[in-house]
């Protein structure tokens, strides 16, 4: 099992009929990882919008309490594979899913736009400077 430390990342989405990545299809999405009890709390709130995508792990729900934006939200399972994915508007209490080790969060639609639903993969690579 992976050692996630807060920092910054990409995210590839997996084609879920071959299990493959769609060469040149698939952009590599800035992610920002939250690991730790802080910045998993902090998530999104206080912002007005991400640049890309937002892993937060372990968690198994979220909220949008405080929120000023609607997100969309995929739950992933420990093989990262999407479990399922919802789109929630400020003030919302998702339901926990069972199955999830990790979270990930964007603007509403840049899931759809990304090919992100469930059963999906995504491959995600932390980045060099987050790495102890």
């Amino acid at each position: 099992m992976a050692q996630w430390r807060n920092g910054n990342g990409t995210l590839t989405v997996t084609d879920p009929r071959g299990g493959q990545e769609r060469e040149g299809q698939e952009p590599e999405i800035p992610l920002r990882i939250a690991a730790t009890y802080r910045t998993r709390s902090r998530g999104l709130l206080g912002q007005d919008g991400i640049d890309g995508a937002l892993l937060i792990t372990p968690c198994g729900s979220v909220h949008t309490f405080r929120m000023r934006f609607t997100i969309d939200v995929a739950y992933l399972d420990r093989k990262f594979k999407v479990v399922a994915v919802h789109t929630m508007k400020p003030g919302r209490l998702g339901m926990p899913r069972l199955r999830a080790r990790h979270v990930i969060e964007a603007e509403a639609g840049a899931m759809e736009k990304w090919g992100l639903r469930p059963g999906s993969r995504v491959r995600i690579v932390q980045g060099e400077e987050s790495r102890g």
